[in-house]
């Protein structure tokens, strides 16, 4: 028998270990990754259906196009949403497991408490992402656009870049009227005159390029960004099977993605037959539009941190989300090898 005075010190001891080691899940909480289930066997995932946010098309085409939905040992089921902000919403309630968003999106989610973490990361500089006025306007500069009315998306990618291009300018958002408004109901509104400008991303960019008597006097490469996000809910995160099928859809979407890069007439041409666009706005849309996936690194958080500044800087949220909080890393090690250097 111990004697008492051991006893306590070991008690002691233990105690102060105790708090080492919940000291350590708390800092491991603190980034926002709960702890990752185990993983399955693919062959067990045969009856799950993973629910996939998409926005024009863009991710279900070109895993089809690419022959990337072959042989899937789980089925797929793709959703439309006009925005990022709504894919967002959808995942928080249990409506789609994954979807890819522009830039903002995220941020607006982690400001808003969304049940959701950035999984991946996709580069493409942001140079579909525009700020288009009409070809006989007198604006020839964002700093032009004082008082003047801007149509774009609240929380998508191109408010973020509204957002950027007017705080380069020395403007705020109280300079300019913004008009919130989703792609199709900006684009009516913009052809009939009713604003003088109009932020905007690909493949809607290039379809206003083409079919509208537009210039653009403003493109986010350089100014935000430009990276798209992958962004999984936290239920699917949590369990075994779903997180095991996302692990297999974003490496087959990487590899897509390196099919693309390598096939790029062939991919514009099965992308703007899938998606009803027309084959020069897919050319262009794809050729300097193709999400690459990129490192989910500490840089590219930190400048996702830097734009949820930027928004509650401006107003535009009530304040700024630690947005390491909202990331989770447990594919980088999966992907790693699919990654692609944006030109």
């Amino acid at each position: 028998m111990l004697p008492r005075r051991m006893f306590r010190a070991m008690a002691v001891l233990l105690a102060i270990a105790g708090l080492v080691l919940t000291g350590c899940v708390s800092r491991t909480g603190n980034t926002g990754a709960s702890a990752a289930p185990q993983t399955v066997a693919l062959s067990d995932l045969a009856g799950l259906t993973l629910h996939v946010g998409d926005q024009k098309g863009g991710t279900e085409s070109l895993l089809r196009a690419a022959g990337a939905l072959d042989n899937l040992p789980y089925a797929v089921e793709f959703s439309t949403f006009t925005s990022g902000p709504p894919q967002i919403e959808a995942a928080t309630a249990g409506k789609i497991d994954f979807a890819i968003t522009g830039n903002t999106p995220p941020i607006f989610g982690a400001a808003s408490g969304a049940k959701v973490k950035v999984v991946s990361a996709y580069n493409g500089g942001g140079v579909g992402d525009q700020i288009l006025v009409p070809a006989d306007s007198p604006i020839t500069s964002v700093a032009d656009l004082r008082g003047k009315t801007i149509l774009v998306a609240k929380g998508s990618s191109a408010h973020g870049n509204v957002l950027g291009q007017l705080d380069k300018a020395g403007l705020t958002p109280a300079d300019v009227k913004l008009v919130f408004l989703q792609p199709a109901d900006a684009l009516s509104a913009f052809r009939a005159g009713q604003a003088d400008a109009w932020a905007i991303w690909d493949p809607y960019t290039a379809q206003a390029e083409q079919q509208l008597k537009v210039r653009s006097i403003a493109a986010a490469k350089g100014v935000t960004n430009g990276y798209w996000f992958g962004v999984a809910s936290d239920a699917a995160l949590g369990d075994p099977k779903r997180n095991t099928a996302l692990a297999d859809l974003l490496v087959r979407f990487a590899k897509a993605v390196k099919w693309a890069q390598d096939n790029p007439a062939l991919w514009a041409a099965k992308y703007a037959a899938a998606v009803g666009l027309d084959p020069k706005v897919a050319e262009v849309s794809q050729g300097r539009s193709l999400r690459l996936p990129t490192d989910l690194s500490d840089q590219v958080v930190a400048s996702e941190q830097k734009l949820a500044d930027l928004f509650a800087a401006s107003g535009q949220i009530q304040s700024a989300p630690d947005f390491a909080k909202w990331v989770d890393r447990r594919y980088n090690d999966a992907l790693k090898s699919s990654l692609i250097s944006a030109n």
